[in-house]
């Protein structure tokens, strides 16, 4: 089995990944996912044994990294110049509530809601990303999207 170059499959997927880390992990941590997503595909890239369906390994690739992302998030620490005597923890301007609320679901559902949506992948890829069947991945789409129609998140945080 011959692989493209590498260089083909960014140029053919890089702008759908970069969507999907962003809404998955926001625009302050979507170029370092991205960056951390190519290089881990670009080493696993020769040792790859089908070429089936790359577009449905990278975005697994990158599900993985955006999971890293969201766990390394809360070990970071905010830097400030003094400690306010009243804290509130305000997050700053959203730029996008709809996403922020979707980053705001239950891991499996998140996941599944950005790769179908954000990711414009089909059921079949986002249970394969997901490490789900497809049947898996259509629930884990719908119970995410039902919950953002009935508000079931909170976007200020209150």
């Amino acid at each position: 089995m011959s692989l493209p170059p590498f260089q083909r499959l960014v140029d053919a997927h890089a702008t759908s990944v970069h969507r999907y880390l962003v809404a998955a992990v926001g625009p302050d941590d979507a170029a370092d996912a991205f960056q951390e997503t190519f290089l881990a595909a670009l080493r696993a890239y020769p040792e790859l044994r089908s070429m089936e369906n790359l577009r449905g390994w990278l975005f697994t690739i990158a599900r993985n990294k955006a999971l890293d992302s969201h766990r390394a998030r809360g070990r970071r620490p905010l830097p400030v110049a003094a400690v306010p005597e009243d804290v509130r923890l305000d997050a700053a301007e959203p730029t996008s509530p709809v996403w922020d609320a979707v980053r705001e679901l239950p891991e499996r559902q998140r996941h599944a809601v950005l790769l179908r949506y954000a990711g414009d992948l089909p059921y079949r890829e986002v249970a394969l990303a997901m490490g789900v069947t497809e049947t898996a991945a259509r629930q884990h789409a719908s119970t995410g999207v039902r919950a953002l129609r009935r508000g079931d998140w909170d976007v200020d945080g209150d």
